[in-house]
């Protein structure tokens, strides 16, 4: 961080503020005395420096920072690609292209196990299913909740596959306790104290981005689970809020390779959640997975027209088999692989 001087201010009164910054904030001062102003440069974390209070003092001019607020999650200070892995099948960030499949919301044991035998024969690793269930209406179907994650249990029984379902609140924490992968929505990617609790979980946390948050706010998300020593986080872009009408939201397919740029995290893309189409779920598929996206996640139903939530961008296992050989191909071309 660069915090740059009003002209001709006493001496003590720019020692006094170096103290304080040394103080509160525990950083390193280095300061250069130029023609024309005194210029202070802020090292070590300065994560935690307020910009705006020390814009508000009224010895300093401008304040700029030069390095990214995140810290553990940006690829500077961890060149590596972080590789989540929950076992050995299912794994993210290696290189290959993970599949994460299943329905909205559970329904029933027929129907989750049915299609988790489904996804799983064409290709996915991780089956998700939500029982708990954030909706617009305070009318609509909201899930089974803890009835669901016990009827996920028995798919994962059935199929071998880890499974990947939402948390909404702290309180549902203690049932989370056989979920292998806890995933956080877009409407509470800014939940801050749930994602603090996360901090100490030692699962794997699949974040989404916000509808309407950019690239940095979603990397500080992240940033809130990995500093309290948590650093399975694979984050998801999902689609951003435009001014578009025609799909659910618009898929940001740059922000993978920017993600990539940035972070060492590994970064999937929610085609269903994206457009709210199904008939374009394939092709937004094929584009992330020619982009360099790490995963897929994607809803399944066995009878998307009677689906109890967001049937209309589901997409039938048939359909699902067809995709995951397609996104194959793109893959293996792609990476070579």
């Amino acid at each position: 961080m660069i915090i740059v001087l009003k002209r001709n201010q006493e001496e003590e009164k720019v020692k006094s503020f170096i103290e304080m910054l040394t103080r509160k904030y525990e950083v390193t001062v280095n300061t250069w005395v130029g023609t024309h102003s005194t210029v202070l440069g802020l090292l070590g974390d300065t994560a935690a420096v307020d910009d705006e209070y020390i814009a508000a003092q009224p010895i300093v001019e401008s304040v700029k920072r030069v390095q990214e607020p995140y810290k553990k999650a940006n690829r500077k200070f961890h060149p590596d690609d972080t590789v989540v892995r929950v076992n050995e099948n299912a794994v993210i960030g290696d290189g290959s292209l993970a599949l994460i499949a299943g329905p909205c919301s559970v329904e029933s044991r027929e129907q989750i196990c049915s299609v988790a035998a489904r996804v799983k024969a064409a290709g996915a690793t991780f089956l998700r299913g939500g029982a708990f269930k954030p909706r617009t209406s305070p009318y609509a179907f909201s899930g089974l909740k803890a009835e669901g994650l016990e009827l996920l249990k028995e798919a994962k029984a059935e199929t071998g596959l880890p499974i990947v379902t939402e948390l909404m609140s702290i309180e549902h924490l203690p049932l989370f306790e056989d979920v292998d992968v806890i995933q956080i929505g877009a409407r509470n990617m800014q939940n801050f104290e749930l994602l603090r609790e996360l901090g100490h979980v030692n699962k794997p946390i699949l974040l989404k981005r916000g509808l309407a948050n950019t690239i940095e706010e979603l990397l500080m998300s992240a940033e809130y689970i990995m500093a309290g020593g948590n650093e399975q986080v694979i984050l998801c872009e999902r689609g951003i809020r435009t001014y578009e009408t025609f799909t659910r939201n618009t898929l940001d397919i740059s922000a993978v390779p920017i993600l990539k740029r940035l972070t060492h995290l590994p970064v999937i893309i929610d085609p269903s959640h994206a457009s709210g189409i199904s008939w374009l779920v394939e092709p937004l598929a094929l584009a992330a997975a020619a982009v360099g996206a790490d995963g897929l996640i994607i809803e399944v139903h066995n009878d998307p027209s009677h689906a109890l939530c967001d049937g209309a961008q589901s997409i039938t296992p048939d359909q699902f088999d067809r995709l995951a050989e397609k996104v194959g191909a793109v893959t293996k071309t792609v990476r070579g692989l």
